[in-house]
Formats: C-alpha cells, structure tokens, sequence
C-alpha cells in the first residue's frame, strides 16, 4: 500500500459534515405537500397564475417582434417563469434587486412599466432608467458582475441600520466567474442581508452544467463561504416562494446570506441570437416541457376550484390588452437624442465633451 492510500484509509477525525436540502412543494403532476405548502390565499394563488401568463405573453409578443426588426437581440425566459415570479413575489418594497438580462418576469412581478422594458430591448437605455419607487438595478448583461453590486448594497443597509435586503439574479454560468465567489466570500464574511439566486437553467448557452463544475449542486458552493443554502425545483412557483421567503426574513432577522439554487430549464433559446438545436437533443427539451411551471399551477388550481377555462382566457385576453398598450406607447415615444450620449457618460462633462456637444448642437 502507497502512502496516498494509506493517508485515504487513516482513522481521520470529522470536523464538519454539511448537507445541501431540497424543495419541492408542488410537482409536475399538480400534487402538493400539504405539509410545506405555504399560507397563501386564493388570491394570491391566483396572483402567481396571472403574473405567469403574463410573462408569456411579454416574452411571446417580444420574441416576435424581434424577428420583425423591431427590437433587438432578446433572451427569451420561456420555463424558467416559477423562479422568476415565485422569488419576486417575496421581495419587499424597501428591497434592492440587480437582475441579469433574462429576469424580464422579475421586473414584471415588480410592476416595472412594460413600455419602458420594451424600449430596453429596442436598444434606448432609457427603459432603464429605473423610475422613482423602484429599487431596481439596470439589466447586467456582463455574467455575474453585478453579485459584488449586490452584495456591497447589502452591506452599506447593514451599517446604515436598515431593513433591505439586496437580491442578485443570475444563472449557472454566472458561477464560474470569479465575481460570484469574491461576492459570496464577501457575504458570509460580513454576514450582509443578501439573497443570491441562481437560475440553474441546465446551459450557459451551449455549455452544459456537466462541463461548468464537477460539483453535485450549485446550491452547495455557498457552503464553502459560510452562506446558508437551498436547491429548490425552479419550475414550483410554490416552493420558489417559500424558500425566497425564508431567506429574505433570515437576512431581515440579521441572521446573513443565502445561495438559492432554482433547478429550472431553458426551454428557447439562449437568446434570439441562438440555435440551441445545434448543441442539445429534441428529447431532452420534451422531457422538460413537461416539467414547465404552468401545467403543473393549473393542475393544482383546478383541484382547489381556482381554474376553469374561462377564466384562463379572460387572464389571456387582459395580458394581451397589457402588452400590446405597452407595445403602442412605446413605439409612439420620441426616440432618444445622440447627445445623451455624451450627457450620461460622466458625472460632470469633460472640456472635450463640452466642445463635442457645441458642435453638436451647431452643426443641427
């Protein structure tokens, strides 16, 4: 026997063990464990079904009117609505929130003004600039940059005394980025009122989970940092909104950060940018079409008595009204000026700036 295998087989004495827990409330099949269910009331039940259709439709018309010229590269956030609305929902107004680019049913859930996130899309930065009442970082699109963002609002709220809690949202990609493990080392050291959520969507556009980490979870990363952990099915609405809401009283309590893994799927593209025929199976997206976060609500809806077909299309028929009024509004704005451009670049205008905008002007 070599020395390694006797270093492997010498009588070592543990000095932790850690686990990584897992959520499921309601599943594929419409059936729910009473026993975690949270109090909800058929009103607010009904509140996740009417967000989710909504968010379709968002992202339905979104996808179209991208491949009409009208908008720009879009990410779609079809499956992955349930970790999405489920997690906003739990957000309070005094909350902070840093999405990345695919959290358009985040912002919706919040009541972000649809127009203004159409304009995003359409390439004017001015659909995000956040309007007053909403503590909402502008979209991320650089992977993970914004978790140190997060993390270091989380901590100034700590230090002012205040009852916030940050949120970043990001995805499985997101996690191997050194960002992601500065912010997580950050937050359990300073032990900030932070709730990290990562959309574990199976892809970083063509790359899968398998070739990201050799580690069984995402959730269980957080451990190493001294953050506490949860994997949850992201395609539960339920227990998405169970185990935000955990966390974000847990880190309200003074009691530190939380790493929520949503175990989801991306069933569209990476973006309209994207083929992902290219790189995974018909198979493997079937089998998660199954899984997707509105059959499952509708099941349990019916069953309760909340769900019938009219009323399903009465929450479509208003979500279309919603959408294509935001459509209209948007389209009919003046578009923004190429001074602002200059304007927005520095707190105060450079001399350079100065002479580039006089002639600006002069030359118009």
């Amino acid at each position: 026997m070599g020395l390694d295998d006797k270093l492997l087989t010498m009588p070592y004495k543990v000095i932790g063990r850690f686990e990584v827990r897992y959520l499921q409330i309601l599943d594929e099949k419409g059936n729910v464990d009473e026993s975690l269910l949270p109090s909800l009331s058929d009103r607010e039940i009904k509140r996740f079904f009417e967000l989710i259709i909504l968010a379709r439709t968002f992202n339905r018309r979104a996808l179209s009117l991208q491949r009409e010229g009208r908008i720009g590269t879009y990410a779609s956030i079809y499956g992955q609505e349930a970790s999405q609305i489920g997690s906003a929902l739990a957000i309070e107004k005094d909350d902070w929130v840093f999405p990345s680019f695919r959290e358009m049913g985040v912002l919706i859930s919040l009541g972000y003004p649809l127009w203004m996130l159409f304009r995003y899309w359409r390439g004017d930065e001015r659909g995000m600039k956040t309007p007053e009442g909403f503590n909402i970082l502008p979209v991320s699109v650089p992977v993970g940059t914004h978790i140190p963002h997060a993390v270091g609002t989380a901590w100034a709220m700590k230090i002012k005394g205040h009852r916030g809690v940050s949120v970043a949202y990001f995805g499985d990609g997101g996690t191997s980025k050194g960002d992601f493990h500065e912010g997580l080392n950050f937050a359990g050291v300073m032990k900030v009122p932070c709730v990290l959520i990562c959309q574990n969507n199976q892809w970083a556009i063509s790359v899968p989970r398998e070739k990201q980490t050799a580690s069984e979870t995402i959730a269980q990363k957080a451990i190493a940092y001294g953050l506490e952990c949860i994997q949850v099915d992201g395609n539960d609405v339920l227990a998405v909104y169970s185990a935000t809401r955990s966390a974000m009283d847990r880190a309200r309590d003074g009691r530190g950060p939380t790493l929520i893994e949503c175990f989801t799927y991306r069933l569209d593209d990476h973006t309209t940018a994207d083929d992902a025929s290219r790189y995974r199976s018909e198979e493997e997206v079937k089998e998660w079409m199954g899984k997707e976060p509105l059959i499952r609500l509708r099941l349990f809806m019916e069953r309760k008595g909340l769900w019938t077909e009219e009323y399903e299309k009465e929450v479509n028929r208003r979500a279309e009204e919603m959408v294509d009024r935001a459509i209209e509004e948007e389209e009919s704005q003046k578009g923004p000026e190429p001074v602002d451009m200059i304007h927005y670049t520095c707190a105060e205008l450079t001399r350079r700036q100065k002479k580039e905008l006089r002639e600006f002007v002069w030359e118009r």
